[in-house]
């Protein structure tokens, strides 16, 4: 099969790899509809993360099941499915305490940016239809495996509530997403931290009532500005840089809550600060497959549109391009078609 194979910083590969092969009994294997690159691959793509040797990428998907093993349960070939970028089994403790992005078993997928994909823990990981989806959701479900989840994740750590006020900090395919999830989940008003228009009308449409487009100490006076000088109840931070993190926890009110679901690179928190802040924070991992049933169906209902992040599609052997529109913020977030 042929795949993404990033080897240095700035240098991703369109390459011929072995077909993924059926190793543990609970695996399956499946040709992907579509698939896509992620901010998070970013950071390696910049040197922000080391590389080492030559390796596949990839973590989001929908696809058709091929193959499956012989303790697979539930599933079949020819099924359409969606899974977690977090394998799972879902019968551990953490799975069953709604935490399957900690599962006892979890393997993180990392080869999705191909024509075939190997998924461990299948039967606990991937969500099947009992009909093929029209085309046109595939890329609402292809969100749904990662930054849609985990945009809702933004908004459920940070315990949004009807009639909440929340603050998303980062315009990426994550942020934007958590609108989505803060709009669902009630909050009457959404204010989105942006900079670049394309991004503040995508913002908007998805739910936000406000732009502010200060960074730093700046955005935070501007936050206060506008929430009486208190804060706002619920922030999510969904980028994953120190300024970031400071920026959406001094934007909070005391007793509000910050969900951070950007992944953490070069942050520290002062402890006594955090102490006296009476902030709330929790984040991590989403557990994408504990929302994925929801989320589907809120797709397939025509509820919410996540696949309106995509912004650039290409086809699988230009995956080159769409690493490069996304760096140089050309693109929001690039589709690929196998």
């Amino acid at each position: 099969m042929r795949g993404a194979v990033i080897h240095a910083p700035g240098d991703v590969r369109f390459e011929t790899l072995d077909d993924p092969k059926i190793l543990e009994p609970t695996d399956a294997v499946i040709r992907t509809a579509v698939t896509c690159v992620c901010g998070s691959d970013l950071w390696p793509y910049r040197g922000a993360e080391p590389i080492g040797d030559p390796h596949p990428m990839g973590h989001e998907y929908v696809g058709f099941v091929e193959e499956v093993g012989s303790e697979v349960t539930g599933l079949r070939p020819g099924q359409f499915v969606v899974g977690s970028f977090a394998t799972s089994d879902n019968t551990c403790p953490n799975c069953l305490g709604g935490f399957p992005s900690n599962c006892l078993h979890r393997e993180f997928m990392s080869t999705c940016q191909a024509e075939y994909v190997r998924i461990p823990n299948a039967a606990g990981t991937l969500v099947a239809f009992d009909e093929t989806p029209d085309e046109h959701l595939w890329p609402g479900l292809l969100a749904n495996s990662d930054v849609m989840g985990t945009g809702w994740w933004a908004a459920d750590a940070a315990q949004v509530r009807p009639g909440s006020t929340a603050v998303v900090v980062g315009d990426g395919a994550v942020g934007l997403c958590a609108v989505i999830a803060a709009k669902e989940l009630g909050a009457v008003r959404i204010i989105a931290m942006s900079r670049h228009e394309s991004r503040q009308n995508l913002a908007l449409a998805f739910g936000a009532t406000d732009i502010v487009t200060e960074r730093g100490d700046e955005g935070v006076a501007r936050i206060k500005e506008m929430t009486g000088g208190i804060g706002a109840d619920n922030v999510l931070e969904c980028v994953g840089t120190t300024q970031s993190m400071q920026q959406a926890l001094h934007s909070a009110r005391p007793g509000g809550s910050v969900g951070f679901v950007g992944v953490p690179h070069d942050v520290a928190l002062d402890g006594q600060e955090l102490f006296f802040s009476h902030v709330g924070l929790r984040g991590g991992p989403a557990p994408v497959r504990r929302y994925l049933p929801d989320l589907n169906e809120r797709v397939l209902a025509g509820r919410i549109d996540p696949g309106k992040v995509f912004d650039l599609t290409l086809p699988l052997a230009q995956v080159a391009e769409g690493y490069r529109a996304m760096d140089e913020r050309r693109a929001i977030k690039a589709l690929l078609t196998p």
